[in-house]
């Protein structure tokens, strides 16, 4: 699996988490979101950005929801999320380019 945050002001790192790591609600919740995802959309935007994900089980465990519902500025509640949107799958791309540059320099 991999995350990433993008936006108009660019986009973090790309987020890896390693084979056969079992990513439950805790996992989630602790190391992808309050250890690195957050700090790192931090860097990149400050308090101004507006965190959205897809329809995934994991993405709508309670625990998560509330965390970011309290961590930050403006969280699109699970209620208004598209179950798969190609919208928000933009890391295929990224994913592809980061690979693809790596294999090539």
């Amino acid at each position: 699996m991999v995350s990433v945050a993008m936006s108009s002001l660019g986009y973090t790192d790309l987020l890896f988490i390693h084979q056969g790591t079992k990513v439950n609600d805790s996992h989630m919740f602790v190391r992808l979101l309050h250890q690195e995802l957050l700090p790192a959309i931090r860097d990149l935007s400050g308090d101004f950005f507006t965190f959205q994900q897809d329809n995934a089980p994991v993405h709508r465990a309670r625990e998560n929801v509330q965390l970011l519902t309290c961590e930050t500025p403006d969280f699109i509640a699970p209620a208004l999320w598209p179950a798969n949107s190609p919208d928000l799958n933009p890391v295929d791309y990224q994913t592809w380019e980061s690979s693809f540059m790596t294999l090539t320099s």
